[in-house]
């Protein structure tokens, strides 16, 4: 009866969730050979896998395709990953959703990449993957990949030269960044072969496989590398010579620092999200499937591209302060106030403002890495989804819940969430909440990433009994959900008090089919919790929006506008409309002279980066480069409107992808917290000053036992 009971309300529970609350669609109303229908593919490379998406022009989710990727550690702390066997898997990828979806390669007009942030090292005499180490023969093994934490001393170094550059990354560089890996490989690399390196964001390197073309993105390089846009700290060049010398990489400053990818002083080619690189080249395309019509947009890490996949969500019932939002659509600013919470093994949360607003603990604030002219701020919790797993399979009666759930055929958190509703019934308890009144559970058990910034923190549990039972698993779980969303409070408090602006929190990840969660989430925070239509595959979904949006933003560059069936306007009202206002003329000046660009690959446009690895010079057309064909050049279509305002004002910021996001992201669910004044609430505050202190006592308790210790050895 119990297991009957539990599969009913799980089922409602998956049609209401996993479904889409947009409407569905069948493939065989779509016209996949209407040569007017277009339609976008995202590409994004996780830690373990590769998957790959096809939308189209309403934003409809039409494939998706997904292939492991292996990882390989010969030492500890010493992880590597192959970036052919991830091309491979790219292209595999791809070709199988454009299989699955029917749809005719030639009408793929945009394409978008996001991947982890790992370092992906090739020679820059031939483009050829070059050994990361600890095996320097294997030079199949050429990236290392963002969980590597071989390079602790290098960062210890870097750090303490307390560079300007430092503050915008959390006041310190992650082991996890780029520059220490870098200094690691310049100890450890034979010289000949460090000087004929070339350094990549893995995904910058995945455009750059795409097009032939070196643009960078300002995701990569703002974020994991400690690159400046123009303006910021007095930057012209986007990279710091005196950083670069101080921490011993002068290399790094040679030919204008192009083993980063060249610097603002000529190149220009550093790009937002959603910006326009180029089209396919033809080896590319041929490799994935596609045609060179298919244009590719600057890559994103892979946070990033969730928060691009969900923020422009349309809840189900208004959000306040998100109704005015509405009218922007063209502007950035709709996209104030909606805190990102991408969430898997790990949650990063992801949010933009107009100004720079430093945060302890929240890495950041990086200008121009999502919107040109705008700030983003990155926090995270290093342990969310692996946090709930740990704590069940630890516990004595893991085993005895394994079989119960295998009996009743439903997930272990969904048997625990109904077990808790269960025991308020059999215990005759308030709320589930209650149950759950006399555990203090903090659960740091890899360190804190934000808002205290400790790697030192660790897990601490208050009121354990020796109760062995599976309702006391279901308790100690309950705690541990707790925890993830009191310390979400945590970091959004921090930010608001900082300055930050939050209406809501948007939620991706298969944590959100957590009822119990997102539940505590919202009443925690004291925020709506939004969850957009496409769970698992918010990232992907933001990628391929990222493809939508540089397909757009090249059509209107030509003096057309193709997307969706809202009613469009003029090129000439887009860009008037797409600028926000200056905040500080005086950067905007500085900006304009240093920052000005056109990455669209427009004639009379300037260029983007040249093809300095000359991966095919002997065989390469105009064409196969990725320029536009001499036949669309020779048309004279582009609307003097539209290219004046991609090479005079994109500095400051357009609202293409914005645009994009408002019209094809969809509706979404949101979960709404109880009023203040509800016991839960109150209870839930009670226990978060709790919380607070329990952070505090431990960090007090550990420099009372270090002074002691350090006492002893003088």
């Amino acid at each position: 009866m119990y297991v009957k009971k539990l599969r009913r309300r799980m089922q409602i529970k998956t049609c209401h969730l996993e479904v889409s609350p947009s409407k569905k669609i069948s493939l065989s109303t779509i016209p996949l050979k209407d040569p007017e229908v277009k339609f976008y593919v995202g590409v994004d490379v996780g830690t373990g896998s590769a998957r790959a998406c096809i939308i189209d022009q309403s934003g409809n989710m039409l494939s998706l395709a997904e292939k492991p990727i292996k990882r390989e550690e010969l030492r500890p702390n010493f992880i590597t990953q192959s970036s052919r066997e991830i091309w491979d898997a790219v292209c595999h990828c791809v070709k199988a959703v454009i299989q699955e979806s029917r749809v005719d390669p030639d009408r793929v007009h945009g394409m978008g990449f996001d991947a982890t942030c790992s370092l992906v090292v090739v020679s820059a005499t031939d483009a050829k993957g070059v050994a990361v180490g600890p095996d320097f023969t294997k030079n199949d093994q050429n990236i290392i990949l963002w969980m590597d934490h071989r390079a602790m001393k290098e960062t210890e170094e870097i750090n303490s030269s307390e560079d300007k550059c430092l503050k915008y990354v959390g006041g310190q560089m992650s082991v996890e960044m780029e520059i220490p890996k870098i200094k690691w490989l310049k100890n450890n690399l034979r010289s000949e072969l460090f000087q004929d390196c070339k350094f990549f964001d893995l995904p910058d390197y995945l455009t750059f496989k795409a097009t032939g073309k070196e643009n960078r993105s300002f995701s990569s390089a703002v974020c994991k590398q400690g690159f400046l846009p123009a303006g910021v700290e007095g930057s012209n060049l986007g990279w710091s010579e005196e950083f670069l010398n101080t921490i011993g990489l002068s290399e790094l400053i040679e030919s204008d620092f192009e083993k980063l990818g060249g610097s603002l002083r000529h190149k220009k080619n550093f790009l937002s999200a959603g910006e326009c690189i180029g089209s396919l080249d033809w080896k590319a395309a041929r490799e994935l499937g596609l045609t060179e019509n298919c244009v590719v947009s600057s890559g994103l890490i892979d946070a990033y591209a969730g928060w691009v996949g969900t923020v422009a969500a349309k809840p189900e019932s208004p959000i306040r302060g998100l109704a005015e939002n509405e009218d922007n659509t063209y502007n950035y600013n709709g996209a104030i106030g909606r805190l990102a919470a991408v969430a898997g093994t790990s949650t990063c949360h992801i949010l933009l403002s107009k100004d720079p607003i430093f945060v302890h603990g929240i890495w950041g604030p990086y200008r121009d890495v999502l919107a040109r002219g705008f700030w983003a701020a990155e926090g995270g919790q290093s342990c969310t989804g692996v946090l709930l797993d740990h704590v069940i399979k630890i516990h004595p009666a893991y085993t005895e819940l394994s079989q119960l759930t295998n009996a009743a055929g439903v997930s272990k958190f969904e048997y625990l969430n109904s077990m808790l509703e269960t025991m308020v019934k059999k215990r005759n308890e308030r709320s589930v909440i209650s149950l759950a009144r006399h555990l203090f559970f903090y659960g740091d058990y890899h360190g804190n990433r934000s808002p205290i910034a400790d790697s030192n923190m660790r897990a601490c549990i208050i009121g354990q009994s020796m109760d062995n039972s599976v309702e006391d698993l279901a308790i100690t779980y309950l705690s541990a959900c707790e925890f993830i969303s009191q310390q979400t409070r945590q970091i959004v408090e921090v930010m608001l008090k900082s300055g930050h602006k939050i209406d809501a929190i948007f939620m991706s990840g298969g944590q959100c089919r957590n009822d119990l969660l997102t539940r505590l989430l919202a009443d925690c925070s004291g925020l709506p919790i939004v969850i957009p239509r496409y769970i698992d595959g918010a990232v992907v979904f933001g990628s391929a929006l990222l493809g939508a949006a540089a397909s757009e933003a090249f059509d209107l560059a030509k003096g057309r506008r193709t997307l969706t069936t809202k009613k469009s306007s003029s090129a000439q009202e887009f860009f008037i409309n797409s600028y926000p206002s200056p905040q500080n003329s005086a950067m905007r000046h500085q900006n304009l002279a240093s920052d000005v660009t056109c990455s669209y690959n427009l004639p009379n446009s300037i260029s983007s980066a040249p093809d300095t690895m000359n991966r095919h010079s002997s065989t390469i057309s105009k064409q196969s480069r990725g320029d536009m064909s001499s036949e669309e050049s020779s048309k004279g279509t582009l609307n003097t409107v539209a290219l004046r305002s991609l090479e005079e004002k994109r500095y400051r910021g357009t609202g293409i992808l914005w645009k994009v996001m408002q019209e094809l992201t969809g509706d979404a669910k949101a979960v709404n917290p109880n009023k203040a004044t509800h016991p839960d609430r109150i209870l839930l505050d009670t226990k978060y000053q709790i919380f607070l202190d329990m952070a505090e006592t431990q960090k007090r308790y550990r420099h009372m036992v270090d002074n002691l210790e350090e006492s002893f050895s003088k």
